[in-house]
């Protein structure tokens, strides 16, 4: 068997099952959302905030907030390694993304919990 060098342990179907599960929670978190909504008939900012300062609700967002992050992250992964050959950029892009990714979390936690 042979083995990638920039894989970092990382095989195709640990990539499957990570964008497989995410996708579920992402579908699962959007259903909710979309059924709360179709629910809530006049949908007020009091509605909406005790829905969100629950905490089984920011639970659910910060784990799909992530598995959104993982999505997108395999995603860049596989587009970038696919089509930019310079190894250099796409490092720079690489490095660009997860810097990005890790601002969106930051920013989500402190939404999220109010830190």
């Amino acid at each position: 068997m042979v083995t990638n060098a920039a894989s970092f342990g990382r095989s195709g179907v640990h990539d499957y099952i990570l964008l497989r599960a995410s996708a579920v929670i992402l579908a699962c978190y959007t259903i909710f959302l979309v059924g709360f909504i179709a629910c809530s008939a006049p949908l007020t900012f009091d509605i909406w905030n005790g829905l969100f300062s629950s905490l089984p609700m920011k639970v659910f967002t910060l784990i799909t907030l992530v598995a959104l992050l993982i999505h997108a992250w395999i995603g860049v992964w596989q587009v970038l390694t696919d089509y930019v050959k310079h190894t250099a950029l796409r490092g720079v892009l690489q490095f660009t993304f997860v810097v990005i990714a890790f601002n969106y979390l930051a920013s989500g936690i402190v939404i999220v919990w109010g830190v």
